[in-house]
């Protein structure tokens, strides 16, 4: 039997069709894999089938039973549950508070019992090799635990079809083996699991069967044992993809950047750098890896000057020998650094101004940007459209559009295109570079990078992702509880493995 049958559905907003005549089977006691570029309609179609939207035409159903959900709180009566990729928690209540919220099972006017649901939490996660402590507050977890705790969630409310949405967007080599172990206890036990993700190679080791999706359809759904990577990367984007970007030997020069021995102690007093020692060279791409949460974003802030005067508690930071303490982030730009943020819709674009507008923001003192008192609209926008054609940005410019308009992929290629063109630049720091672009994008950065470190300039990655850093990096720094614990240096990164996934073990041991 099928756990969820599609047949026909689409889903129309105004003029778009995000989803159009999608039929798919998905069997029960499976995994089942849903890949796609951004835009290609896959959140919209889990969205259907969990209840957030109504399709606009065509017919579900589960189990054999068909169905129309209008609110996730009957797909979840109907044994469906959803983890999302920004998690759903409240930090200052425990893992047990969490996951019985909006379910407490008890009378009205009687009391809560807090202890039973917890040992049932612990029976569910001891079954499935889940590590978690249900007494421990949210604060105290890591990334893999919050999501265990999600998980969980839906397994206290009985669901057997679990939707996860870039499952291992954030979690360690290790945690996300874990979290396969998880999805295969599950598959074991008869509960069906659809899988959104980017990652191939995850596609390939834990999916039974995987779909691909493109423009709003399914163009294939195959098992997984008949497709590689390759096929899979073709199918999403329409041509043929370089998985891995050619990246020929770096020819390293002086140093551009250099941090010594630095502390930084945040308002809480925890210190979150300490003793944090590396340098970047001109043509070199320096990797830091590491688990989010120990150190990366606190170094960012001190790179680009946005933190208070005196937050630097020990050693120096330089670019070309300048000390960066106490200078703005203009100041920091005006000695030739740029800065691809974590977050592109908080720190580098406003998504309601123009495409135009964001291609000049941070530069919008230039002089060839400038006429008279004002803007060189004509200017601008030969600039920007150059821009667009170079760095494969797909947008209407014709009709001005507003960022929003655009994939998450354009926006960033929108930063990364501003960035790397500015004037005089001889630090390029990135800061998950490709976090949530598809795979086609994903190419197009890879490529820009290298051919940014080709013209002398010194990059610092900042990325979760442990096969970019393999595939870009010079040499990597892993980075944990605030300082590098280990450095591979370039002969140790192009040595012989029998598999990038050995080295990504091998990273693993030094970041958790």
């Amino acid at each position: 039997m099928n756990a969820v049958s599609l047949s026909a559905v689409s889903k129309q907003f105004g003029e778009f069709w995000a989803n159009r005549d999608i039929s798919l089977d998905i069997h029960s006691g499976s995994i089942h894999a849903i890949v796609g570029e951004n835009g290609a309609g896959k959140s919209t179609l889990t969205k259907i089938i969990y209840g957030l939207l109504t399709p606009t035409s065509g017919s579900i159903s589960v189990r054999g039973q068909s169905v129309r959900f209008n609110s996730p709180r009957q797909a979840i009566a109907a044994g469906i549950g959803m983890v999302h990729q920004h998690f759903m928690l409240i930090p200052g209540l425990t893992v047990t508070e969490n996951i019985i919220l909006g379910d407490e099972r008890c009378a009205l006017f009687s009391l809560l019992n807090r202890k039973e649901a917890a040992r049932k939490i612990q029976s569910i996660a001891d079954r499935h090799g889940m590590a978690i402590d249900p007494d421990v507050f949210i604060s105290e977890l890591s990334v893999g635990e919050e999501q265990r705790v999600e998980i969980l969630k839906l397994l206290y409310r009985n669901a057997n079809i679990l939707i996860l949405d870039e499952p291992s967007a954030v979690l360690t080599p290790s945690e996300t083996e874990q979290l396969f172990r998880t999805l295969k206890s599950f598959r074991k036990e008869g509960k069906t699991v659809l899988l959104i993700t980017h990652k191939l190679g995850e596609v390939l080791s834990v999916s039974d069967t995987v779909s691909v999706m493109r423009r709003g359809r399914i163009v294939a759904t195959e098992p997984t044992t008949a497709v590689t990577k390759s096929d899979l990367a073709r199918l999403m984007v329409g041509r043929n993809v370089l998985l891995r970007v050619e990246n020929p030997p770096e020819k390293p020069g002086n140093t551009v950047l250099k941090v010594s021995q630095a502390g930084f102690i945040d308002e809480k007093g925890r210190q979150r750098l300490d003793g944090l020692s590396f340098k970047v060279r001109e043509g070199e791409i320096y990797g830091i890896a590491g688990v989010e949460g120990n150190g990366q974003s606190e170094l960012l802030a001190l790179l680009w000057g946005m933190v208070e005067p005196g937050c630097l508690t020990s050693g120096s930071i330089t670019v070309s020998n300048i000390p960066l303490d106490d200078k703005s982030s203009a100041e920091v730009a005006s000695l030739g650094v740029s800065l691809i943020p974590e977050n592109r819709l908080q720190h580098a674009v406003i998504k309601d101004f123009s495409v135009y507008d964001n291609m000049i923001f941070g530069r919008h003192r230039e002089k060839k940007f400038l006429r008279f008192a004002g803007f060189d609209a004509k200017t601008i926008r030969g600039y920007t459209n150059t821009l667009i054609g170079q760095y494969d940005i797909r947008c209407d410019i014709q009709s001005n559009p507003a960022l929003s308009d655009l994939s998450g992929g354009n926006q960033q290629k929108i930063v990364l295109a501003r960035e790397i063109e500015r004037p005089g630049l001889k630090l390029l720091i990135l800061a998950q570079p490709t976090r949530g672009v598809d795979i086609g994008a994903l190419e197009m950065i890879h490529k820009k990078i290298i051919e940014a470190r080709d013209k002398n300039i010194a990059i610092l990655l900042v990325s979760a992702e442990l096969d970019e850093i393999i595939s870009l990096s010079s040499r990597i720094g892993c980075l944990y509880k605030g300082s590098i614990r280990h450095e591979f240096s370039t002969e140790e990164i192009r040595k012989g493995r029998s598999s990038e996934q050995d080295f990504e073990k091998e990273i693993g041991m030094f970041i958790t």
